[in-house]
Order: C-alpha cells, then sequence, then structure tokens
C-alpha cells in the first residue's frame, strides 16, 4: 500500500495532467484537507487517506462546511478499507465525502469516464433510469408481472425502479439492460453531490466576533490553516488570527496559495503589532484597525488599499 504522501503526489500529478491548478499542499496540522484544486469553474476540496477509515466524522464536518461555503465540491482520495483495496469504477462514501481511489480519480479527470457504480451498506449498487425503464417495458407490452418474474424480484421492486428510481445491484441492473437492449445505467457524479445543511457553529473567538459586528457572515473552522471564512455577498475571505511569528508567516503563505486557487481574498488579523503589509497575496491587519472599522465596506477598502501597495 502506498503511505499517504507518495498517494498525494500521484493525486497531485493527476489535478495537472488534468489541467487543474493546485494550492500548496497542506502541512500544518490540524489539517482538515490537504489540497484545493481548480479548473476552471471546477474546483475541488481534497482530502488523501491511505486507508479511509481514517476519516474521522468531525474532520468530515468541516471539509463538507468548508467545501459548501466556498463552492467547492469535497472529495476524499484513498486506497482501502478495512483490509479491501477500493474497486476502480466505484464511488465510496465517508460521512456523505464522495470518496474514489487514484484510478478512479484519473478515469473521472484524465478520461471523463464517470464511475457506475457506488458501495453502500451490503455491496456494490447501480442507479437505473426508472423512467426510461418504464417507458421501454410499456412500448415492448411487457408487464411488470412479467419483467418481475425474469428478473427474479417482486412486482413491487419493478415499480419502485420505475416510479422512485430505486437503486438495484450491478447484476439485476446489467440483467435489465440485456432484457430491453438499452442502456439504463445512470453514472454516479462525485463532483456533484447533494450538500447537506451544515450548521456553522457559534463564533467564540472575540477577533472574530468583531467581524460579525461590522456585518459579515462568519463561519468559524476548527482545522484548517485559517480559522474562519469570513463572507458577505461576493466577497469571501479565508481569515486567520494570529499574534506575529514564524508559524503565522507559513499559515499566511498557505493561505495566500489556496485563496489564489479558491477566488477569495486571504487576510490575517494580527494580534499585536507588524510593520509587514502582505505576506504575499494574504493582507496583514492589526487588531487595533480592525477596531476603528464599523462597516463592511471600510474592511475591503482597507484590504484592497493594502494589496495595492
Amino acid at each position: 500500500m502506498m503511505d499517504k504522501e507518495l498517494l498525494a503526489e500521484r493525486v497531485e500529478e493527476v489535478l495537472r495532467q488534468a489541467g487543474f491548478s493546485t494550492s500548496d499542499r497542506c502541512y500544518l496540522r490540524p489539517r482538515s484537507f490537504d489540497l484545493a484544486a481548480r479548473k476552471g469553474n471546477q474546483f475541488l476540496f481534497l482530502k488523501i487517506l491511505s486507508n479511509i477509515d481514517g476519516l474521522n466524522e468531525q474532520t468530515a464536518l468541516e471539509v463538507r462546511r468548508l467545501a459548501k461555503h466556498l463552492l467547492a465540491s469535497p472529495i476524499l482520495v484513498g486506497e482501502k478499507t478495512r483490509d479491501q483495496y477500493l474497486e476502480r469504477g466505484a464511488v465510496y462514501f465517508r460521512y456523505g465525502i464522495p470518496t474514489l481511489s487514484l484510478f478512479t480519480l484519473a478515469d473521472c479527470l484524465l478520461d471523463e469516464a464517470l464511475p457506475l457504480v457506488y458501495a453502500a451498506h451490503g455491496g456494490l449498487y447501480v442507479r437505473i433510469d426508472g423512467t426510461r425503464m418504464r417507458q421501454l417495458r410499456l412500448a415492448r407490452g411487457i408487464s411488470l408481472g412479467a419483467l418481475a418474474s425474469e428478473l427474479g424480484v417482486s412486482r413491487r421492486t419493478i415499480s419502485k425502479y420505475e416510479v422512485e428510481d430505486m437503486d438495484t445491484s450491478v447484476d439485476v441492473a446489467l440483467k435489465l439492460e440485456e432484457i430491453f437492449e438499452q442502456e439504463l445505467i445512470q453514472p454516479v457524479d462525485p463532483f456533484h453531490h447533494e450538500t447537506v445543511e451544515e450548521d456553522k457553529g457559534p463564533v467564540t473567538d472575540t477577533i472574530l466576533r468583531l467581524l460579525l459586528e461590522i456585518g459579515f457572515d462568519v463561519v468559524p473552522t476548527g482545522q484548517a490553516p485559517f480559522n474562519a471564512i469570513t463572507r458577505l455577498g461576493d466577497l469571501v475571505v479565508l481569515t486567520g488570527v494570529s499574534k506575529f511569528s514564524q508559524s503565522m508567516l507559513k499559515k499566511a503563505r498557505l493561505m495566500s496559495s489556496l485563496s489564489a486557487v479558491a477566488r477569495t481574498k486571504s487576510v490575517v488579523i494580527v494580534d499585536g503589532e507588524t510593520k509587514l503589509e502582505c505576506i504575499e497575496e494574504t493582507v496583514l491587519i492589526e487588531k487595533r484597525e480592525l477596531e476603528t472599522i464599523d462597516q463592511t465596506r471600510d474592511f475591503e477598502d482597507l484590504v484592497s488599499e493594502k494589496q495595492n501597495k
């Protein structure tokens, strides 16, 4: 089995080959995600683990929350679950995050071949086009009972395939395609997964609360290289809070790389003094400067002014 470092390098290589621009890798701890990648309007937030069972619910919740607020698709890339290698061409799910093997990721991004199968409790399943199946059955004069008998399932099951788009096993789906001589299996798009509404959690940090009081929406983070996503309309800011230090400088550089890919602004509120205006594209604002601001527009102007110096 590949270690995480090698797997991450291979993931970056696949992304580069597919024409994605990628952020620097997140080496700072704690980290809920490893990499951000963009190609046009397709923006991915990637977590990379050799064994996907290493993802815990709290980390998954943060990845989903970050992806939602940055308009990204959360993706987990791994090799194994328990002692089994992930199947090529199958999508797995860990706490609501679509999960792919390296080969499946490459098939999706390099060959535009979306998976046809997803893994759930009890095995591998496929989605079939129930409306199309019903049209074909009626056009050929096949009764529910006759089709059910041929497949070895109940009439109610056939009805659920047609009306409720109930998913089925690979064997049944292939038998249906054989009977109707038509493609009925629908691909699973891991990059357009339904997002669940996430509670963004309370803002407890006193400096972040200043942004809240000015009028921004603030989404705090627990395991990211920034402390919050601050937003108002189209303005989205990766926001850090830190005293001036070497670790803050590293964080600011990483935030700059992430914001370039995420197409956001990047700001660190410095608890203390600094002579620097920016670290790469990350703007530094002293806490005392923030305390003089009472409108979102003034904050926006200050960020632009420091960036343009």
